[in-house]
């Protein structure tokens, strides 16, 4: 892929069933595009501060959205419309606030495989529009790009300028034509994972994205995936990138979007995948096909969601850092209000 990218390069060893998986490296290309370091900015001295549960033990935070019968947003509640349960167990509320002024960390992750051929312009075109809109003075964003390989196309910056220009930059890589600019590993572009060089290797961009990149980020945090939801030779499976998300505390948001008639008489079930990945983690999945109006609203919805958040904050009753997985629950009074929010989180214990 001839373009001025970080190239992420999968550890050999990703995957061991029951081990600890090895980490990826990042290493910079001689023209990589300049990147901020600059570290995390302090919240507002007039407002309480969020510290997350990777950071404190016994402190579970869980961010939320909830909405009413007819699929509206509800902005204005309050601690005494709303309870958790853990394990079924009820918890008492410790914190409870909306959430539409605090910082917003962003992981945009940008399908290139050949199938999303004719749809990339589309993703280009209304994925810049969205990041200039939505990122406010204290927020940041990163981009990246996955086929046969993932790239980091954009590290952490809060300039919508920077993320536009990474983004049209993003070509479709197939490692054999089509958009990619030489065998991987040879020239151009990453080296690969084991195997051929084929394939969309979403989870691992998902897992990747995650834990290294999002998992000691504090506050609010998403990841937008526009893709098909078709996977092709990830090394990690469909249950670890869910439990990367839980364990970084990231809300999953899903655009489906796919050119059907270019699979043929090919298996599709990328739909089931992306809507299990972001309902498991708070988020949900959108499907826009390939039509551009639809995914101009998609990106409209995920905004408001975004900047009509809840977090409500529970010390657990179960006070074992085991890393056992819990499951939570939200409910809020009222007629047909619907929560949504992420179906449990691990146990971790200090770092």
């Amino acid at each position: 892929m001839n373009s001025k990218h970080f190239s992420w390069i999968l550890a050999l060893g990703l995957v061991a069933a029951g081990a600890q998986t090895a980490l990826a490296q990042l290493a910079p290309s001689p023209d990589a595009s300049p990147v901020s370091h600059a570290p995390a900015q302090k919240p507002e001295e007039d407002q309480e501060p969020i510290t997350t549960f990777k950071s404190e033990v016994d402190l579970v935070n869980l961010y939320f959205t909830v909405k009413d019968k007819s699929g509206t947003l509800v902005p204005h509640l309050t601690k005494d419309d709303c309870s958790v349960e853990e394990d079924k167990v009820p918890q008492s509320l410790k914190h409870f606030q909306a959430e539409n002024n605090q910082p917003l960390t962003l992981g945009i992750l940008l399908d290139t495989s050949g199938s999303q051929q004719r749809v990339l312009p589309l993703e280009q075109q209304f994925g810049a529009q969205f990041l200039n809109r939505v990122l406010k003075q204290k927020d940041q964003a990163f981009l990246i790009s996955f086929d046969v390989d993932v790239d980091l196309l954009q590290d952490f910056t809060n300039s919508g300028r920077l993320l536009e220009r990474a983004m049209n930059k993003a070509e479709i890589n197939t490692a054999g034509g089509n958009g990619a600019a030489g065998v991987p590993g040879i020239g151009q572009g990453p080296v690969p994972t084991i195997g051929d060089p084929k394939g969309t290797l979403l989870y691992d961009a998902i897992y990747l994205s995650a834990n290294e990149k999002l998992s000691r980020e504090t506050g609010r945090k998403a990841i937008i995936i526009l893709t098909d939801g078709q996977d092709e030779g990830s090394k990690v499976k469909l249950p670890a990138a869910i439990e990367a998300a839980q364990k970084a505390n990231v809300i999953l948001y899903g655009i489906l979007i796919a050119d059907r008639g270019g699979y043929g008489d090919l298996f599709y079930n990328g739909d089931f995948a992306l809507k299990r990945m972001a309902e498991e983690t708070g988020g949900h999945m959108i499907n826009v096909g390939n039509n551009g109006r639809k995914l101009e609203e998609a990106f409209q919805q995920i905004e408001d969601e975004l900047r009509t958040q809840y977090v409500a904050s529970y010390t657990p009753t179960n006070t074992k850092a085991d890393g056992t997985y819990r499951k939570v629950s939200v409910s809020c009074k009222g007629d047909g209000l619907k929560v949504q929010a992420r179906k449990g989180y691990y146990a971790l214990g200090q770092e």
